[in-house]
């Protein structure tokens, strides 16, 4: 049945886009990553991952690289290999190698930081200058709330003076990593803006973490790293709810806006890997008027 009212609408379909992949045969999920596949060499296979799909753990992508290599080539197909990660929420630009080689070697090119790796994310609010480069470290810490829970956050080596508000270098802490972000703004509407991201390094919830905590620009959708202090759906200014066509109450519905857009592999040749955003990310765009 489907509903008469369209915020309604709009909820069923958000809803059954993050479980929609989460409880399909293996065969079927295959079948959706091979639609998906949208470059193929003898080398490498690079798919468009889609939302709420992990890459490891119950019914994930690594789960079915035996039946994709199958179904890409033939029944003697070797299994493909993962070669990077990305989150469950995040959707993109994918690299599967046809061997055990090949993943090693890509691999390493990702670890010694000569993969372009671009995203695109909407953020709420517009980041303060309009483009430059996050450079602050970042460390997993436990929240002390109601519900303990774990969360990435950053760790700066800088902090302001009481006294004068000058900047003053303070002890690095062993467990950060250092984390590095480029970053520019391509359009902004109804409270929110399209950014163009680039991570110069790979610390995981790395966007996520930069653009909530160090510039106060939290990515749509993102309920976890919207508040520090608790687990709660992230708050979203009237204006883009209106937009969206959705109340308050139904925003913890709304999935992380952040897409792996552009991918620049130097396998041999410099190969330009480009995704499209999927339909949802789109449509937001869309209503948003955030035009590109």
């Amino acid at each position: 049945q489907v509903p008469n009212d369209p915020v309604q609408r709009r909820v069923r379909e958000l809803v059954t886009l993050s479980k929609q992949l989460q409880r399909v045969h293996p065969n079927v999920l295959a079948k959706v990553l091979k639609q998906g596949t949208v470059y193929q060499n003898e080398e490498i296979v690079v798919i468009n991952k889609p939302y709420g799909l992990p890459v490891h753990v119950k019914n994930c992508i690594a789960d079915v690289l035996p039946i994709l290599a199958k179904m890409l080539d033939n029944m003697k197909a070797e299994p493909l290999h993962l070669c990077h990660r990305l989150d469950k929420e995040t959707t993109g630009v994918m690299v599967l190698a046809r061997s055990k080689e090949v993943a090693e070697k890509i691999r390493l090119l990702f670890k010694t930081r000569q993969v372009e790796k671009i995203y695109w994310a909407v953020s709420l609010w517009d980041p303060d200058p309009a483009e430059g480069i996050v450079e602050i470290p970042i460390l997993e810490k436990e929240v002390q709330s109601h519900q303990s829970h774990y969360k990435m956050t950053l760790a700066p080596n800088y902090r302001l003076s009481p006294k004068d508000g000058k900047e003053v270098k303070i002890r690095k802490n062993r467990n950060a990593e250092s984390a590095v972000t480029r970053y520019r703004l391509l359009a902004r509407a109804s409270a929110c803006s399209l950014l163009e991201l680039q991570p110069i390094t790979g610390v995981k919830h790395q966007l996520r973490v930069h653009l909530a905590f160090g510039l106060g620009c939290p990515i749509l959708g993102d309920h976890k790293y919207s508040h520090w202090s608790k687990l709660a759906p992230q708050k979203l200014p009237e204006i883009t709810l209106k937009r969206l066509k959705l109340k308050q109450s139904k925003a913890r519905h709304i999935p992380l806006h952040l897409h792996a857009y552009r991918l620049s592999l130097p396998l041999g040749k410099q190969l330009d890997l480009v995704c499209k955003p999927p339909l949802f990310f789109q449509k937001t765009l869309r209503k948003l008027e955030l035009d590109l």
